[in-house]
């Protein structure tokens, strides 16, 4: 399933990431870019820093756009294995900002 989550990822990233780095930068509050960066990253493998920026949405706002951040982190934590570090300290992450 993990395999299959990661091909979907990769097939749907876009191969340049410039223009959305720099709406990110223009603008740290467009909870849209780092989503679709996130995507990208996540497409190219880069899970650690797509969980990165989905965790900086949901703590900025949890409810943002119904959640789309926490359905994505749930998307990038199949890609990279339910059982790996990189699950593994998200959820933890994300635990501590839901319940803090």
């Amino acid at each position: 399933e993990s395999v299959r989550t990661a091909l979907m990822l990769a097939d749907e990233a876009p191969a340049d990431t410039s223009e959305l780095e720099k709406r990110l930068a223009a603008d740290p509050k467009d909870h849209a870019a780092p989503l679709e960066l996130a995507k990208a990253q996540a497409g190219h493998g880069e899970m650690k820093a797509a969980v990165d920026n989905l965790l900086t949405i949901i703590q900025a706002d949890r409810e943002w756009n119904d959640g789309a951040a926490r359905q994505q982190l749930i998307t990038v934590f199949d890609a990279a294995g339910a059982n790996s570090e990189i699950a593994k300290q998200g959820r933890r992450r994300l635990s501590s900002i839901l319940f803090s």
